[in-house]
């Protein structure tokens, strides 16, 4: 998977515009990074799916009693699975060889935020998803993109815009409970997205050692 490098601020002297609940756009140093790393890329986001599917079963587990919340989590841990899978089926096609990867800095570097008693806790837990889901939106729309002016598209563009889609939706699901259970403990809850968009943006925006889907500029 080879694009043309992207100029700053877009793809392929493309402006691209920055999604809703992020602070800042996915540095074009890092599209063309992972345009050049198509392997990694895939076998990340793979673990990514993963990841994202064992978070909201431990979810449906720490809030078992809110039913609305479990069944939710329920549809969305079998939707990551089911991207698990379309993942790993294009890495058989494209002959990628599956590898241990040590995780980045993202995820657990956004979770140290998280507040450690309740009901602050299940506030923080969801707005970290919806900016986790919501970073990937952004992220495979960029891919999409850069992959379509460089005539590249393919397979992997089309897993990429389909991915694309559905982070939309988990994104709202994740905030759409966040704005619920901040509403139900009088949380303010504008105030804790501003703090975890802010941190988010930092992350993404400074420099990163380790390449990986959620890492932050090469």
């Amino acid at each position: 998977m080879t694009a043309s490098a992207p100029a700053a601020g877009g793809v392929a002297g493309s402006p691209r515009s920055v999604h809703p609940l992020l602070q800042a756009a996915t540095p074009a140093s890092w599209v063309a990074q992972a345009c050049a790393e198509s392997d990694v890329l895939l076998i990340d986001h793979a673990n990514c799916e993963k990841k994202a599917a064992s978070t909201a079963l431990s979810l449906m587990f720490a809030y078992a009693e809110d039913l609305e919340l479990t069944g939710r989590m329920s549809r969305l841990a079998r939707e990551e699975l089911r991207h698990y899978e379309q993942v790993t089926k294009l890495m058989k096609t494209l002959a990628v060889v599956p590898q241990r990867l040590a995780p980045g800095r993202y995820a657990e570097r956004l979770r140290r935020l998280v507040a450690k008693s309740e009901p602050h806790r299940e506030v923080d837990l969801m707005i970290c998803g919806a900016l986790i889901e919501a970073r990937s939106c952004e992220r495979f729309a960029a891919l999409a993109l850069a992959l379509a002016l460089a005539q590249a598209s393919g397979p992997i563009g089309a897993l990429f815009q389909g991915l694309h889609n559905a982070e939309a939706r988990h994104y709202r699901v994740y905030l759409d409970l966040a704005r619920r259970a901040a509403d139900r403990a009088g949380i303010g809850f504008r105030t804790r997205v501003e703090d975890f968009a802010v941190l988010e943006s930092e992350l993404i925006t400074s420099h990163d050692d380790v390449f990986r889907f959620h890492s932050g500029t090469p």
